[in-house]
């Protein structure tokens, strides 16, 4: 495998010379733009695993990074698929006429991680959940919270940590969903009961676990971890949840078409699905990840979010800024 990290400055001709420079040729290769290096380390040993014959070249960078760079080399593409970035990525991608429709074979992904025309498939959700430190409500006399509404009651005042949408995304999927769900309101009482906003998404949950707060809001992973980690704490999931989906997706003219789909067919795999099985929390294949999808409803934001707008709003009606 040749890894190649993109920086901002990396013109698309640079980008093929270097793919073009790495390594020696291989009569099978396959080019992927990827966002999430972590994942797609395992996922390229799972895949090499039943495709040793196809050399993989792959350049690392962020979701913004990437999916500017897949809409900018359309006329010429140098990927032949981009993936694990996420759902507003996706879209993006699509509408920028970047991706063309493929349907993977004999797909074990659900039927709402796929795209409707098949452009793009998800792979993996990240789930936002509570982590509530009994404890702590033990020697505050506080009730169990069973849904995001319960955190507005008083009785939870300064007990309440999450993670800001100013500095986290993890804080910008539970806040936009909160907003769409339940409208601005519901976040200006829920500021009433916050002791501490977090600069990182498992700020809140960290605080919950040592028991500074009764109530952390983070991510799945980190709020199973904690749990395991034998803290007093309960994992709660809210009456809906907030998330963000990840997938990916065939370019449309990529150099290598054929090896493209063999990967995209394994990714829409039982095989890919386990290899995720300990990283992510709700796999798009049933039955694998840390969270049972058919005990918890994924939040699909019913209106358009613009970030840059959403953060500045956020800033003058919640942190008065």
């Amino acid at each position: 495998m040749t890894r190649i990290q993109l920086r901002p400055g990396l013109s698309g001709l640079a980008v093929t010379l270097a793919l073009t420079a790495a390594g020696a040729a291989s009569a099978r290769e396959l080019v992927i733009y990827n966002a999430s290096d972590k994942v797609n380390t395992v996922m390229m040993a799972a895949f090499k695993e039943k495709h040793p014959d196809i050399e993989v070249k792959f350049v690392d960078g962020s979701t913004g990074p990437i999916t500017e760079r897949a809409i900018t080399e359309k006329s010429n593409p140098q990927a032949d698929i981009v993936y694990l970035v996420n759902n507003l990525a996706l879209e993006q991608l699509k509408q920028a006429g970047v991706f063309e429709p493929y349907e993977p074979v004999d797909s074990r992904i659900a039927p709402d991680f796929r795209d409707p025309d098949n452009f793009f498939n998800k792979y993996f959700a990240t789930t936002m959940c509570m982590v509530v430190n009994t404890e702590r409500l033990g020697q505050k006399n506080l009730p169990m919270p069973t849904t995001w509404e319960d955190l507005v009651k008083p009785v939870y005042k300064n007990e309440i940590s999450l993670p800001s949408p100013l500095k986290s995304g993890t804080g910008g999927a539970v806040l936009t969903t909160f907003v769409d769900a339940f409208g601005w309101p519901f976040v200006e009482n829920l500021k009433e009961n916050v002791y501490q906003w977090s600069e990182g998404g498992s700020g809140g949950a960290n605080l919950a676990s040592t028991g500074e707060v009764a109530v952390g809001i983070s991510f799945d992973t980190t709020c199973h971890q904690i749990k395991d980690s034998g803290r007093p704490v309960e994992v709660v999931y809210g009456r809906i949840t907030p998330n963000v989906t990840e997938g990916g997706g065939l370019v449309a003219g990529g150099p290598n078409p054929e090896e493209a789909k063999l990967y995209l067919d394994f990714m829409a795999s039982d095989d890919a699905a386990k290899a995720l099985d300990d990283l992510v929390g709700a796999t798009a294949a049933p039955g694998y990840g840390l969270v049972d999808l058919s005990e918890v409803y994924l939040w699909q934001i019913r209106r358009p979010v613009d970030m840059v707008e959403f953060r500045k709003e956020f800033s003058t009606r919640i942190m008065g800024e």
